[in-house]
């Protein structure tokens, strides 16, 4: 009859017994030490110079889950060594091993238990010199050298565990910031894109509700005009929604009945040489834009491009809300060492958009563009009448003209 292979044990039952030897281990290093210790009359012979050195490894190592029971029984080891025997070799062997697990449990564990960890060591480690040769002066010499040696262990182990706190909440403010910052560039992007879409939207089913009784074939480039800036808004949503997803595309990749979101149609960023489709679609809305191209163009950046096009495209929708005219001039300005935008009208100089009244965050996400990308950025009213918008944003040295 074949053999029934057992079970496995659980691996919970496994760590459990190898953590109650390494217990009964330790609690034996202290009379182990004293054994070896008393014996050394006549020398040390190997077996005991390998199990008092196994023994103290085992006992060091406890001090990751109980590191003041452990720094208790190497005390007691200790101390039961140099009580056995007070060779000044034993009592510095004392300080060396207990010193360094005072400096481990200052360094990974709470200022407290660190502090109650020196004053035991120091108990023990006094205690342990009244059994090393006396003379004038010379327990005091060696308390104060006891005293000395603890004091670097523990400061050396503070350090150390202060400068990782002090790491971690660099790190952790600095996610926070990463957060934030990141929060903030998509307002900007739903509030740039969206917020012009959305207005061009409404001017054109404003015209269409208008005409749609006298001139249907107005009513018609209307409806039109609002598919396609439906179809446009759509693409960027989908970009956006897209790069939010991307930490989990391989965990979707799946599928399953929200996978068909990811076909949503998208192109790449909007770039400067898109400002005349989108001066078209804002003509198509009642606003006549006039660009000027000045300067060498010259590809440039991503960021960069993306910035400059997002000023003009929110200009483009504060003057169609709130400007009260059709005329927008745009001036883009490629210099050697930046890129200047302009964006004027002629219309009203009320409450400029964005700046804490009810009219809107345009021109504060458009400041913290500008800001990010180290650039300068006024917006106000023109001393002759209307509004402007002027954005100056320097260019890398690589893409920088001599």
């Amino acid at each position: 009859m074949p053999a029934i292979p057992r079970p496995p044990l659980p691996r919970g039952a496994l760590r459990i017994a190898g953590e109650a030897m390494a217990w009964c281990g330790a609690i034996a290093y202290p009379v182990v030490l004293h054994v070896t210790m008393r014996g050394s009359w006549q020398g040390f012979s190997a077996p005991m110079l390998l199990s008092a050195s196994l023994l103290t490894v085992l006992t060091a190592s406890l001090l990751r889950r109980r590191p003041l029971s452990a720094l208790a029984l190497l005390l007691a080891g200790w101390f039961a060594a140099v009580s056995a025997r007070g060779m000044l070799e034993a009592g510095l062997l004392q300080v060396l091993i207990c010193d360094l697990a005072v400096g481990y449990i200052a360094a990974t564990r709470p200022r407290r238990t660190s502090l109650t960890g020196g004053g035991m060591a120091l108990g023990g480690q006094a205690a342990s010199a009244l059994y090393f040769p006396s003379g004038q002066g010379a327990y005091v010499q060696t308390l104060a050298f006891v005293v000395v040696a603890l004091a670097a262990a523990w400061t050396a182990g503070d350090s150390i565990r202060e400068r990782r706190e002090h790491a971690e909440a660099l790190y952790a403010q600095a996610t926070a910031q990463a957060v934030t910052a990141e929060r903030l560039r998509i307002a900007r992007e739903l509030h740039d894109m969206i917020g012009h879409s959305v207005g061009v939207i409404a001017i054109q089913a404003g015209v269409g509700r208008r005409v749609i009784d006298t001139r249907p074939d107005e009513a018609r480039n209307a409806l039109a005009a609002i598919e396609a800036t439906s179809k446009e808004t759509l693409a960027g949503l989908g970009r956006t929604l897209g790069a939010l997803r991307r930490a989990d595309a391989g965990a979707g990749a799946g599928g399953g009945a929200g996978a068909g979101g990811d076909d949503a149609p998208r192109g790449p960023a909007p770039v400067l040489d898109d400002l005349d489709r989108l001066a078209a679609s804002s003509g198509e809305a009642g606003i006549r834009v006039d660009v000027r191209w000045l300067g060498e163009r010259r590809p440039l950046p991503a960021d960069i491009e993306l910035a400059a096009y997002r000023i003009v495209q929110e200009s483009l929708t504060n003057v169609a809300r709130h400007a009260g005219t059709r005329d927008c001039l745009v001036t883009v300005d490629y210099r050697a060492a930046e890129l200047s935008v302009e964006v004027e009208n002629d219309g009203r100089t009320g409450l400029a958009p964005g700046t804490g009244g009810a009219a809107g965050w345009g021109i504060v996400g458009m400041r913290e563009r500008i800001a990010l990308l180290h650039g300068q950025f006024t917006a106000g009213p023109r001393p002759e009448g209307g509004f402007r918008v002027a954005a100056r944003l320097p260019l890398p040295e690589g893409v920088r003209l001599p």
